[in-house]
Formats: C-alpha cells, sequence, structure tokens
C-alpha cells in the first residue's frame, strides 16, 4: 500500500489532487507544530552557544544546561552510557513516580530506548528461548501492532494470537487469555504476554478492572508482561482513564508487585509530542532476574547507546514546565490544543463512519486511528481473489487509487476470519479529515453498489 502511494504521488495522471497518508502515525507530517518548549530546549542543547541568547526563556535553558552537563563533553554528539544519560534516567523515574500518584520508581529500572519500537524488541531478545515444544510462546492481541509478529518472526519465536472482542469496544476478555495460553501449551511454552493500551489499532483503554484481571493472569501463569502504553496521554472518552500496569501491580499488593515480571514503554512519538523523528523512549523493567538483567545490560552495551537527542526529547517530555515556571502557560496550551483536537477528531470519526451503510466503528476511546468494520459483498471476495489479494488490501488499493487516501487494511493487523477493517489514522487537521471521510463514504456506497 505505502509503495503504491508513493508511485501514484509521483506525478501520473489520476482521479485525485494528491494522495493523503492516512496510514501511518505521523502527527507532524500531518501538519501538527511541535511543541515550541521541546524544540526549544532541543535547539539549546544542540547549539550550546543560543544559552546566552536573551531569545530563550530560563526554564528551556536551565533543563538543557542540566542535559548537557550530563554528556561527556557538554555535548550531545557524545555517547552516553548504554543505559542512557544517568539525569535524563532519573527525570524518567521521577516522572513515573507522579504519574502512578507516589508508587515509586527506581532509575536503574529504567532504560533509554531508541523509540518504544527498540525496547519492545530488545525485551523479546532475551527471553525468547529452547526449541521444539519448549520454544518461548508470545502472546499478542488480534488485532495487533505487525510490530510485535515481525520481532517475534525474526526471533523464531512461537505468535501465540489472543482475540480482542470487537462486539465489547475491542475489551480483553481474560476467558479469551485461558483459551489461547491453554491450546499454546500443546506445541510451545508460553510466557509473554503483550498487552497495548490504550489500543493501536484499535483505539480502546483498558478499564482498571481488566488491566487486574491480566495481571492476575500473568501471575497465575507465570508470564513476563510487556506493557506497550506509548499512548498514554491520548485518552479522549470521558468515561475513559488510563491506568499503568504499574501502578495497578504496585496497588495489588507485594503477592503480585514483587513476583510479576513487567516491562512498560513509552515513547516521543506518540501523545501529544509527535516527535517521531527523534526516537526517543523508555522502558521501565520490574522484578527481572538478576542473570537476565545481567544479559540485558550486556545487550545494550553491544549496541552502544541510543541517540543521545532521542534521550533528551525524552527528557523533555518528562520534565516539562511546571505552574510557576516562564513557559508553563504556553507549554499548556499547546498540549491542551494538540489533545483537545484529537479528541474532537476521534468523535467526528466515529460519527460520520457510523452514518455509513455497510461500516461500523467502535467508539475512539484513545490512540490516533479509528479501525472500522466493512461489510463487503461475496463478490468483492471474488474479485480480491482473481487478484491474489486479501479481500481487504483489494478494498484498500480500490480506495487509493480512486481516492488518493492511503489506509492501512485489517490483514496487516489480524482480524477474526470472515471479517474486514482497515486502519486510518485521525490526524489530519480537521477541515481535511472532514473532506478524508466524505471521500470514504463516497467511495463506499460506489463500491457498494458495484459489487453488490
Amino acid at each position: 500500500m505505502t509503495l503504491r502511494a508513493l508511485f501514484l504521488g509521483q506525478g501520473i495522471k489520476k482521479p485525485f489532487t494528491e494522495v493523503i497518508r492516512a496510514n501511518i502515525g505521523d502527527a507532524q507530517a500531518m501538519g501538527q507544530q511541535p511543541i515550541t518548549f521541546l524544540r526549544q530546549v532541543m535547539a539549546l542543547c544542540t547549539y550550546p552557544n543560543l544559552l546566552d541568547s536573551p531569545s530563550f526563556p530560563e526554564d528551556a535553558k536551565k533543563r538543557a544546561r542540566r542535559i548537557l552537563q550530563a554528556c561527556g563533553g557538554n555535548s550531545l554528539g557524545s555517547y552516553s552510557a548504554s543505559q542512557g544519560v544517568n539525569c535524563i534516567r532519573e527525570d524518567v523515574a521521577a516522572y513515573i513516580t507522579r504519574r502512578d500518584g507516589g508508587v515509586p520508581a527506581d532509575p536503574d529500572n529504567i532504560y533509554l530506548t531508541t523509540g518504544a519500537s527498540d525496547g519492545i524488541s530488545t525485551i523479546l531478545k532475551i527471553l525468547v528461548s529452547g526449541g521444539g515444544k519448549s520454544r518461548t510462546g508470545v502472546m499478542i492481541p488480534i488485532p495487533q501492532y505487525p510490530l510485535y509478529s515481525a520481532v517475534i518472526s525474526e526471533l523464531d519465536a512461537i505468535q501465540v494470537n489472543y482475540y480482542l472482542d470487537e462486539e465489547n469496544c475491542w475489551a480483553l476478555n481474560v476467558n479469551e487469555l485461558r483459551r489461547a495460553v491453554q491450546e499454546a501449551k500443546d506445541h510451545c511454552d508460553p510466557k509473554v504476554l503483550c498487552i497495548i493500551n490504550p489500543g493501536n489499532p484499535t483505539g480502546q483503554v483498558q478499564s482498571r478492572k481488566c488491566i487486574e484481571d491480566v495481571i492476575h493472569f500473568a501471575w497465575e501463569e507465570k508470564l513476563f508482561l510487556l506493557a506497550d502504553e506509548v499512548y498514554q496521554d491520548n485518552v479522549y472518552s470521558p468515561d475513559c482513564r488510563f491506568h499503568s500496569f504499574k501502578k495497578v501491580l504496585y496497588e495489588m499488593g507485594p503477592e503480585y508487585s514483587n513476583n510479576v515480571e513487567l516491562a512498560s514503554f513509552h515513547s516521543t512519538s506518540k501523545g501529544y509530542m509527535g516527535e517521531c523523528g527523534y526516537r526517543g523512549g523508555y522502558m521501565e523493567v520490574i522484578n527481572l532476574h538478576p542473570e537476565i538483567k545481567g544479559q540485558l545490560v550486556k545487550l545494550l552495551s553491544v549496541r552502544l547507546c541510543p541517540p543521545v537527542s532521542g534521550q533528551a526529547a525524552m527528557d523533555i517530555v518528562v520534565n516539562p514546565p511546571v505552574p510557576g515556571e516562564e513557559s508553563f502557560e504556553q507549554f499548556h496550551r499547546e498540549k491542551e490544543s494538540v489533545l483537545g483536537n484529537l479528541a474532537t477528531k476521534a468523535k467526528l470519526t466515529e460519527d460520520l463512519f457510523n452514518k455509513v451503510p455497510g461500516i461500523h466503528c467502535n467508539p475512539l476511546q484513545g490512540a490516533m486511528y479509528a479501525f472500522p468494520r466493512i461489510f463487503i459483498p461475496t463478490k468483492t471476495v471474488e474479485a480480491a481473489q482473481a487478484h491474489k489479494m486479501a479481500p481487504d488490501m483489494f478494498y484498500c488499493m480500490k480506495l487509493l487509487e480512486e481516492t488518493g487516501i492511503c489506509v492501512v487494511p485489517g490483514s496487516g493487523f489480524g482480524q477474526r476470519e470472515g471479517t474486514y477493517h482497515f486502519r486510518m489514522t485521525i490526524l489530519p487537521p480537521v477541515e481535511k479529515l472532514k473532506t478524508v471521510l466524505q471521500k470514504v463514504k463516497d467511495f463506499h456506497i460506489k463500491f457498494l453498489e458495484k459489487y453488490a
């Protein structure tokens, strides 16, 4: 799909004026403006001579000096420790403690990473072992973010699918986890349970009760929990709230908090920041066996260190301006504007999709995507087979070629057999998003008429 979109954007004759890349969660590529304070600190860190300029606020200069003083040679161009710059790991730990209402975080358990994806693949690499029926099984949600299936395949681990409940707003049902793990034990050794909250591509936000049930299940089955929480700032439904797995685990008491192994992940790429290109991220890993922790440190040492500029960007995310500081009002205004616009677009997308015959879209509680189900005629399936395509790929390719809108077919994320979906970002500006949604509606109606 992406390659075809690039080809269509190269000036050949087509029935549209631009290719709209609604296939990827790249906020700034879709027009979102950077957060001023973050870019000010990054400018100061990158070119320290600006520290003498009156054009920059003092709170930005203070943060830049602190970061630079922790870098070798006072420069972002130097290597850092493999685990990351010490003061940045301290700031991440302080952020987690604030976020979780005082639940303590240890900087020694913080690892700065090249985006969250790097942390996820690194943890999986140290957890996968064995052969035959003892090969490590990794449980992932379906639909899932394709990073997981790709890394599992790369490591020759066993993918264990559990299905989210589309009829219940993509909720995670522990009975489905039990089904999946019991069936998997016949051919592998399930060791890892991956959770994406808020969900990608499905946009659901897990309730606290659901998280408690998942933690109890992981404790029962002795599973290592991976909590992908990169959309933790992206919660739009007034009935939903983000609960971190770390906080819930701690509050469930020592029987769980001292025994369940957990790695949780965050990133500069999503949230209100949208700083995908800096590749900043972190993971917090708790209750890791000392020998395994030693292997993790060795693996990180071989890689030298994550980009120090990305580490600096992560620091600004976890250590933003606070009330009383010079930059706070502007920062708060920009942050709330981004999140408010996303909430508006989430509701707009849900409402408009659900007015289209043959499309159903669950509430977009969080993240930055819609994952609507499309009901397509039998003739579509036959036409897709004739083109050696999955039916939803056929649909999405036709959508791209007739409207210029690039979305991702649901088969790329996994879906129950006989159902079809696509993922579309809600990142375009509101007026452009309205145009996109109208074009999808018009296309879908014509598509149904053609293949009825």
